[in-house]
Order: structure tokens, then sequence, then C-alpha cells
């Protein structure tokens, strides 16, 4: 039996998951609201407490160009859809109160408090912890424990690494959504599923920090290892892979639309060339294996450039795929959603306001 977590796969839909467990989200941005978005969708009442001093979470103003300022934001939708919305000024004794009756009955709470308004609300993942036995308190912070400064993804991005490998060595970029923030939420929601695995065990709670730097770092994998193990320091490259080649590099087909290979053997590269009627460089010293690709990638780009004008992108996709070559179109968000991603649009209401989003449960459960 397959169960796929999607609201209308009945009767195990995601909803039934935890449909008995409280959390209160404290948290505001990307990475803890998303955490609080996965329980919402898997069936747990979701309570997002905001600042109401601040008019709630900050990313309610971060509207595009395009987008009606009198509405609620699609930053905001984006990882907020299913929660119960609470504006709170905790600095008033009967807002803190209201909060501390909600914590009372909640079995997870998500935080990113800064640790000095959270010890002047009493609500300090220690103090927490001491009043409430069985609550499992979530904790993201910038950096690790102790050090003050707050931190935007931009920010982590630099410190961690990211923007000296990305974009191209005149023009460093930043990954262009807050990934860093996505990966800690993926962290977090990871140590409270284990610390909700534990609580079933023992009937106590838990602390679970996660702060974004060692997320960050933590998720260098390979271009850590490149490091660590040859001392090679990887430079911006665009799109191409430090490893493999031709990986990374896209071409321009006939009509004018970009394609990017991920060729990763001697074989691919071998059919690469078949489906190119490039033969004559199939053991071409040059090109013969990854390593001296590597080292000539640049003439090897010069020689693709003009092959892959020959035909349009469909063409060449429907070539490669037949002989499993590893290639993809590089698309637009209109095309993609347009395309194989139109089934994972969720629409919602949020305060009278209809949203879309994209569905982040994508994973499915066989028993």
């Amino acid at each position: 039996m397959v169960i796929l977590f999607d609201m209308s796969d009945s009767p195990f839909a995601v909803e039934t998951y935890f449909k008995d467990l409280l959390v209160i989200e404290l948290a505001s941005v990307l990475a803890g609201p998303s955490v609080g978005l996965f329980f919402a969708e898997c069936g747990a009442r979701v309570i997002k407490i905001e600042n109401a001093q601040s008019k709630g979470d900050v990313t309610r103003s971060w509207f595009n160009s395009k987008e009606n300022t009198a509405n609620i934001s699609a930053y905001f939708a984006s990882v907020n859809q299913g929660k119960e919305l609470m504006l709170l000024n905790l600095d008033i004794e009967a807002d803190l109160f209201a909060l501390e009756h909600l914590l009372a009955k909640a079995d997870i709470v998500i935080s990113n408090f800064k640790s000095s308004s959270a010890k002047r609300w009493n609500l300090e993942s220690k103090q927490l912890r001491e009043r409430f036995p069985k609550l499992i308190i979530g904790q993201l912070d910038a950096f690790a424990e102790g050090d003050p400064r707050v931190a935007y993804d931009i920010v982590l991005q630099a410190e961690a690494g990211y923007l000296s490998m990305n974009g191209t060595p005149d023009n460093p970029a930043r990954l262009p959504v807050a990934m860093i923030d996505i990966l800690a939420g993926h962290q977090l929601k990871e140590g409270l599923l284990l610390a909700l695995m534990n609580r079933f065990k023992t009937g106590t709670g838990a602390i679970v920090r996660v702060n974004l730097f060692e997320t960050a770092i933590g998720a260098l994998a390979n271009q850590a290892s490149n490091f660590l193990m040859s001392g090679l320091i990887p430079q911006a490259q665009g799109t191409l892979h430090p490893n493999i080649a031709p990986y990374g590099e896209w071409f321009l087909c006939n009509d004018n639309k970009p394609l990017v290979l991920a060729i990763g053997s001697d074989v691919q590269f071998n059919k690469l060339l078949e489906c190119l009627s490039l033969n004559e460089l199939i053991g071409d010293l040059r090109f013969v294996s990854n390593d001296v690709r590597l080292k000539n990638r640049d003439a090897l780009s010069e020689i693709l450039i003009p092959a892959f004008k020959l035909e349009t992108r469909t063409t060449w996709l429907k070539r490669f795929q037949e002989q499993h070559i590893p290639c993809g179109a590089m698309l637009n968000l209109e095309e993609v959603f347009q395309g194989s991603a139109s089934h994972m649009v969720v629409e919602s209401t949020i305060e009278n306001t209809s949203t879309k989003a994209v569905k982040t449960l994508n994973f499915r459960i066989e028993q």
C-alpha cells in the first residue's frame, strides 16, 4: 500500500498524522515558519504568534514589484498556509499570559527569539524546559551559542563561503532563494522529529538547537571535502562543476533556447558525441577521460557550441533522453509551473487573501 502525502489521498491523508499535535510558532521570516508549515501540512494545529508592535512577521511587508501591497505578500504566503495567526505584544502582561497558557498545552514550540528578548519574557529555552518538562523546544539562531550577531541569508552565504564559489570570478552571486534558511528548517525539523520519537518512549521533552552558520557549513558537502582533502579552494565557475566535465556547461540551440549538460561518465560522453555527430572526437586524447576533459573544458565547449546550433532544444532533448544522456532544459518559473510542476501548486486563503505557494511535502511512505 502506498501512502501519498497529498490532502486528497483519503483515508491516509497527511492531515491525520499529527492531528493531535499542538505547535506554537514564535519564529519569523523563513527557517522557523517553514518548520511550522511542515507540521501544519502533516495535520498539526499550528498557532503562529506574531509581534503586534511590529505589525507581525516582517515578511508581510516584503512585496515584489508586481504585488498589491494591500494584500498578503507572496513571501509571507509561501510558508504560512494552514496556520492560525495571532498578534501579541509580549510586553503586555495579558498577552504574555495568553502565550503562557498556549505553551502549557503545546507539544512543540519553534522560536528564533534573540536570547536577550527571550530571557526578558521568560521564554528562553532552558526557562521553558523547566516550566514545561514535556515541551519540545526548537531554537533557531544565526550563529553558534554566544555569538550575538544578527544574520540574514546573504551574510551567511558570504561567511560560509558560498559567495566565493557562486557566480563568476568578477560577479559573485547569491543563491536565488534563501537556501541556508531552508536547510536550517530541515535540520530543525529532523531534530524535532527525533525529540518527538524520544518523548513517545520517555514522556520527556527536549531542546533542539540549530544555527544557520553550522547548517551552511554542513551543506558544503563535496566542496568542503575538495578543500579538506586536497587543499583545493573552490572558485566561482558559474554553472560549471569543479569535478566533472562537461557538467554545467550550457548551450543555445537552434531556437535560441538554452540546454544544460550533466555528463557524469565516459560512456555518457561518447554517447553525447555520437548524438551530436562528433564521432571524430571519440578517443581524442584531450577528451578521452574526465580528468583531461576538466583541463580542456574550454576547448571542448568551443567545439560543442556550433554543434548545438544545428537543432532545436526539443529535438536535442528527445535524442539525448533516448540515449540516457543527462541533460535539461533551462526553464524560467513560468515554464516550470506551466509544465511538469503544475500539480505542486497549493491554493489557500490567508486573512481573506487568496494565495498560492508550492507543496513542500514531496515524499511518500509505503506500508
